[in-house]
């Protein structure tokens, strides 16, 4: 049993001479501190995800990008991001002070968000939601956007978008907490602000040459079903430890969690269906993610029977956003608006009219507090509204200034050349292949003429090989010449596309 806090030192006592567990629940503090373990598992199953959608000459890329955005931000956060999303001290509802910097006396004393965990846990959980949004945002630069750029506008995106957005809703000073807008786990920074972020940082890097849209497809989808169960695993941590402590919200927002995946999977799988007559495996898989997003601000809120329509819901709304991209001339390559961007609005929209108090009570800390439309409280609904446009404007247009100043840098440039794009991210970026045999044939393509393919004089690659690889050659043609296409699963695309 533990023990009322007495608040007697920011850090929540002096721990060389008392001991300060004796405030909490080691039952609470073992399971926020497994779930945010799962939620940084949610990073690698992001760059496993992206890496299968991306052709496999930019596929290690994708999971270079998602692992090293996750490990900046980290660092962010200790350093000013926690102080400036969660300080108690700040004065003003838009963005924290520097009291905390360098987790400055966060310690044993607990947040102002919740009396259940030590507020140094509550900065390592908190920090992993921040990490996982920016690797999400990593799937803009899919196929075309360089490395360098994107690591610096991760750490400067995590200042200037993510903590403001943080505070507004999460923080006991924030403006929407105050005005008493339900954000659950994460619809306006997390999702909101990775979808919309995603499309702003999409437009100022501009659409992949037309050679490489042609006859594109994943290269690998059982990537795609590795990191989607990956994220689902995590997605448990994610909604079910924002209770901040092992109670009975926690379990239900775990149950809707998993409710809002499957009937988003299955209503995705349908509208899919409807055109292909296929069972498509990426479509039950981006199915689960968006059932998973429109759950994300609205696990803790709304009861069981309404996450079944909310999955439904989301699967058939997000599926159709996929077509926005093109209406808008943006090459959104992986999806992040229709995916995150479109399911958050949709969990939060759901909260205005689902949140029941019955719900938010579970965690035997939030008593008394007034749910939606269900609860007769008719107001929340433009709470949730004027919330959502607060977020989506604010993302959008201070990602692309970011992304516009960034790329105005000299050697800060955001995409790669047309020639990079060609060669893939992989070989252009990071000098490493997912597979073998990409850089076999690259070696091969060197070493032979232009080539007429169906009419089509084809380009290869004049690096001179190395006398290494010279003497190699002859077992590389020869591992290629017996492996065929179906090696590269090429199956179905042009020849000149193999080429490439």
């Amino acid at each position: 049993m533990s023990v009322e806090y007495n608040g007697t030192l920011p850090t929540g006592g002096n721990s060389a001479t008392e001991d300060l567990n004796v405030f909490y629940s080691m039952g609470d503090v073992a399971y926020v501190t497994i779930s945010g373990s799962m939620v940084f598992i949610m990073i690698p199953g992001l760059g496993f995800l992206y890496s299968g959608l991306a052709r496999r000459k930019s596929a290690l890329s994708m999971i270079w990008a998602c692992m090293a955005a996750g490990a900046i931000t980290l660092f962010q956060w200790y350093f000013w991001g926690y102080s400036l999303a969660f300080s108690a001290t700040a004065t003003n509802k838009y963005i924290g002070n520097l009291t905390n910097i360098g987790l400055r006396n966060v310690l044993g004393a607990p947040p102002a968000g919740t009396p259940l965990i030590p507020e140094l846990l509550f900065a390592f959980y908190q920090g992993m939601f921040c990490a996982v949004t920016l690797a999400i945002i990593m799937g803009a630069v899919a196929e075309r956007g360089r490395l360098i750029p994107a690591m610096v506008f991760t750490f400067a995106w995590a200042t200037i978008v993510y903590c403001p957005v943080a505070y507004w809703v999460w923080n006991t000073n924030g403006w929407a907490y105050k005005w008493g807008v339900l954000d659950y786990a994460g619809g306006g920074p997390v999702e909101i602000g990775s979808g919309f972020a995603g499309l702003a940082y999409s437009l100022v890097l501009g659409r992949r040459t037309d050679k490489l849209l042609q006859n594109f497809r994943p290269h690998n989808v059982s990537l795609v079903t590795l990191g989607t169960v990956l994220l689902w695993f995590g997605w448990l941590g994610f909604n079910g430890a924002s209770s901040f402590g092992a109670n009975l919200r926690a379990i239900y927002a775990s149950w809707n969690s998993n409710l809002t995946a499957v009937f988003g999977a299955v209503s995705w799988c349908l509208m899919d269906f409807r055109l292909e007559k296929k069972l498509s495996t990426v479509a039950i898989c981006s199915g689960f993610i968006s059932g998973l997003v429109a759950a994300t601000p609205a696990s803790g809120y709304v009861p069981l029977w309404s996450s079944v329509i909310l999955g439904i819901v989301s699967g058939i709304i997000c599926n159709l956003s996929t077509k926005i991209k093109f209406l808008l001339g943006i090459d959104d390559s992986l999806d992040l608006f229709a995916e995150h961007g479109m399911a958050g609005v949709i969990g939060l929209l759901w909260n205005a009219f689902f949140a029941a108090d019955y719900v938010i009570g579970l965690d035997g800390i939030n008593l008394g507090v007034t749910g939606g439309w269900l609860n007769h409280n008719w107001k929340q609904l433009y709470k949730q509204v004027a919330y959502i446009a607060a977020c989506v404007g604010y993302v959008f247009v201070m990602t692309a200034l970011l992304c516009f100043v960034i790329n105005k840098i000299p050697t800060l440039q955001l995409r790669a050349s047309e020639e990079a794009e060609m060669r893939g991210m992989d070989e252009d970026q990071i000098g490493e292949f997912a597979y073998d045999y990409v850089e076999v044939r690259r070696d091969y393509l060197a070493w032979t003429s232009p080539t007429a393919i169906d009419g089509v004089v084809v380009e290869h690659y004049r690096n001179q090989p190395t006398l290494n690889q010279q003497q190699q050659a002859p077992d590389r043609i020869a591992d290629q010449s017996s492996t065929g296409s179906t090696m590269h699963g090429n199956e179905g695309v042009s020849e000149a596309e193999k080429l490439h």
